[in-house]
């Protein structure tokens, strides 16, 4: 079977990060590596993007609710907007395609969990960003080289998996 060249850029973008992202040591961050690797293969990443994903990283920008809720990994919530992207196309997206884009998302983060256990940042990298002493704990303990980097490689080929016919739908 012959690759498109969406799924070669697709290839090429996974071995690129398999490679770049445990080697960073600054300016990581999970869910905006997981959006703007996509976009970057689909040619639309542009640095709005990057600001957009940025928050959503350590969960909701370590946010903790008053019962004790924690965000999603950054790698989930940055593939939930990758999937919107890729979902949409180049338009604005109608009713039927946004429940297929629900359904897709929904499927991407029951993989993620039961792959990795959870989709809850602070119990999947042990750490409770909520108090700023914690990520600095996080980013010198070397957890994104040893953990995280993973999920987002992980992360972008299962997103191409999940939308592989509206990649060639919408994008080829």
């Amino acid at each position: 079977m012959v690759k498109t060249n969406l799924e070669s850029r697709f290839d090429e973008k996974v071995k690129e990060l398999e490679v770049e992202l445990p080697r960073r040591k600054a300016n990581v961050n999970c869910a905006e590596l997981t959006l703007t690797s996509v976009l970057e293969v689909l040619g639309v990443d542009n640095y709005m993007f990057h600001n957009i994903a940025k928050p959503l990283a350590g969960g909701f920008g370590g946010y903790k609710s008053k019962s004790g809720w924690m965000g999603a990994c950054g790698a989930v919530t940055g593939a939930c907007a990758a999937i919107g992207a890729i979902m949409g196309g180049k338009k604005v997206m109608d009713e039927q395609t946004m429940a297929m884009a629900y359904f897709k998302a929904v499927k991407y983060c029951t993989e993620f969990e039961n792959q990795f256990g959870t989709v809850v940042c602070s119990e999947l990298c042990g750490y409770d960003f909520s108090k700023p002493e914690n990520y600095l704990q996080y980013r010198d303990d070397g957890i994104w080289e040893k953990t995280c980097y993973k999920l987002v490689v992980w992360g972008v080929d299962k997103i191409r998996k999940l939308t592989q016919e509206d990649l060639k739908e919408k994008w080829e």
